[in-house]
């Protein structure tokens, strides 16, 4: 379909909206509405909770009655099913409107063109595929959830200029200044969980909370803490770490049966998943963080665990802080990659950005598949 430049314009400002859910609708998707009738806004929304009502509840009832014979601009297909909260696509057939455009059709296989059909059948005009790839973007993880069962994982690593993490002795604070330190925040906000393994737990002692406020992260209400994920393969995890004691549902992944020390933990507020095996397979890991509800992984991790999210192809995002100094050959690597060996067997990166941050360079790369 051609879409005219007024189409173009409505839908961009749907996506704006659509952002504004970018640090609190996880797992819901981002999803922004225009309702536009005689060439004006009539109402616009987006969504901004789970289990809060969707981008179109938002923008009909701003619009109230002008609604009738309007178009609507969605940045994903309006939903056809009961969930938390009632169709979207009866609303708007409830309200009249004469056209619907969507961004993008819900992966969803519960949706999956059926908001469009029930529309269709309506009555109304529809229409889908404008801006769809600033709309699949702005949902990485709700799209991978559906399309591929599992999460998105967007692993964030901070070196060197000579390519090294920690020194020999596994200090490591701070390789990156400030303001990389605070740009990382809101890449924890985004997420709907922050996983990292044992080692890193027993070495740092990290808290992986999100340290920004409401008005730092624009948004209204609570911050979000994303679910806290510890790989764990013998329950090594310690009863006084600083994350017990914060706000936030913590997830330990663990092939441990020790039923005495998973009683301890989950009375100090963890959760504890148990896996078969003497080691976690990160596809069974996969599987499980769709399977408690976690669509978007912001990864902060060792050497080791890096590695191996890198070696079997499941980092979907390299973001990558480069500091000016350097560390030495004795310090620690970015990843460990034991199994290169040749030049064939180099593992290509596509660059996707490269900014200043402060006197850093961050660095965002994904990877593509080997030649």
């Amino acid at each position: 379909m051609n879409f005219t430049p007024d189409d173009h314009r409505y839908m961009a400002r749907a996506l704006q909206l659509a952002r504004r859910g970018l640090y609190t609708t996880q797992p819901n998707p981002r999803v922004g509405c225009v309702i536009v009738r005689d060439g004006q806004i009539v109402g616009e929304g987006w969504h901004e909770r789970a289990g809060e009502p969707h981008a179109e509840v938002h923008a009909l009832r701003m619009a109230g009655e002008a609604a009738c014979g309007a178009t609507a601009y969605v940045t994903l297909e309006p939903c056809s099913h009961y969930g938390r909260t009632p169709p979207c696509a009866n609303a708007l057939v409830q309200a009249g409107v004469a056209r619907v455009v969507a961004a993008m059709v819900d992966p969803n296989p519960l949706v999956a063109g059926k908001g469009l059909q029930m529309l269709q059948q309506a009555g109304i005009t529809t229409a889908a595929g404008l801006l769809e790839s600033e709309a699949r973007a702005l949902n990485p993880g709700f799209i991978s959830r559906m399309e591929r069962n599992r999460p998105y994982i967007r692993l964030k690593m901070a070196m060197s200029l000579d390519g090294r993490t920690a020194m020999e002795s596994g200090e490591s604070v701070w390789i990156t200044g400030e303001a990389a330190r605070r740009d990382v925040q809101f890449l924890r906000g985004q997420a709907g969980a922050i996983l990292t393994g044992i080692g890193t737990v027993l070495a740092d002692n990290p808290s992986l909370n999100v340290r920004l406020s409401a008005a730092e992260l624009g948004i209204s209400g609570e911050v979000r803490q994303p679910t806290r994920v510890v790989l764990d393969s013998a329950l090594q995890f310690p009863l006084n770490a600083a994350m017990l004691t914060l706000p936030g549902d913590i997830l330990l992944y663990t092939c441990s049966a020790d039923v005495q020390k998973i009683a301890q933990l989950e009375q100090a507020g963890a959760k504890v998943r148990c896996f078969s095996g003497n080691t976690l397979q990160l596809s069974d890991v996969m599987s499980a963080l769709v399977e408690d509800g976690i669509s978007e992984v912001h990864v902060e991790a060792g050497a080791t665990l890096g590695g191996a999210l890198v070696e079997q192809g499941f980092a979907d995002e390299l973001v990558i802080y480069l500091a000016p100094h350097l560390m030495g050959s004795n310090a620690r690597a970015l990843f460990n990659l034991p199994h290169i060996a040749q030049m064939s067997e180099r593992i290509p990166l596509e660059i996707r950005d490269i900014r200043a941050v402060g006197q850093d360079w961050r660095i965002i790369a994904s990877l593509q598949t080997r030649g």
